[in-house]
């Protein structure tokens, strides 16, 4: 897992709060934000643990956090995946679905599948579980339908014998920003292709940085079909809709 240093919050928040790039649909776009941001409480008083309070799912959602890896850390893509999960929980119902999310980190975007009725399987790197666990049994416990499930799961390492297909069977795949400075696109590719059945639904929140999201944009589209349903200029986040090529999109 890549390093980053303590201040890494200050740029995550300017990341949410920077000013739009793009002229189109901008009032719609800023006032979205505005309502994603609304739901993020951040506490005056530094401690030794950082953590944010967010509200999605009519629950009050208190995310531990540790600034010493990119993956315990909440990033503004999970927040607009988590905001998009709420906001369209009719049209993309999640109850009493099987959902594994893959990058996991803090574990929000599991904790609000959770709460909105998902059979859910967070996965993350062995360095990340810990925290991982600790947040979603906090935000879960006696509050979820289902208790979810947390997983080791290292890109394209022994797929067949941890996720075996004839066992898991998901009906949704959740990522947020996992392509981020990340060395193991390959693998992650892999992984998608692996836990992605006929039927199953990837909803993908990325925020595009680098000329190699564009490269591994190209190549996930060889083996999925890729729809745009959400995007946020102001962010540069696009949300995303894929099933395997072929596929009848809902």
């Amino acid at each position: 897992m890549d390093m980053i240093p303590p201040q890494c919050n200050h740029l995550i928040s300017a990341e949410l709060t920077r000013k739009p790039e793009y002229k189109e649909d901008k009032n719609e776009d800023e006032q979205t934000v505005a309502e994603i941001m609304r739901r993020r409480f951040s506490p005056a008083v530094v401690t030794n643990r950082p953590w944010e309070c967010f509200h999605f799912a009519g629950h009050e959602i208190k995310i531990t956090e540790a600034t010493e890896c990119y993956g315990a850390v909440v990033w503004p893509s999970a927040l607009v995946l988590c905001h998009f999960l709420e906001t369209n929980a009719k049209q993309y119902s999640l109850v009493d679905k099987s959902v594994i999310e893959i990058g996991a980190g803090t574990g929000l975007v599991s904790i609000v599948a959770t709460l909105l009725g998902a059979h859910v399987t967070a996965t993350d790197l062995p360095e990340v579980l810990g925290n991982l666990q600790y947040n979603i049994l906090k935000n879960t416990k006696m509050k979820c339908k289902h208790q979810p499930q947390v997983k080791e799961l290292s890109w394209g390492v022994d797929l067949e014998k941890n996720f075996p297909k004839s066992l898991c069977q998901f009906d949704y795949i959740m990522a947020a920003d996992v392509v981020y400075y990340h060395p193991f696109l390959e693998e992650l590719l892999l992984t998608f292709h692996h836990l992605c059945q006929d039927n199953t639904v990837i909803l993908w929140a990325m925020r595009f940085r680098l000329d190699t999201h564009n490269q591994f944009m190209s190549r996930f589209q060889e083996l999925f079909d890729l729809e745009v349903i959400s995007n946020f200029p102001s962010l540069n986040i696009t949300l995303y809709k894929a099933m395997r090529r072929g596929k009848k999109m809902m």
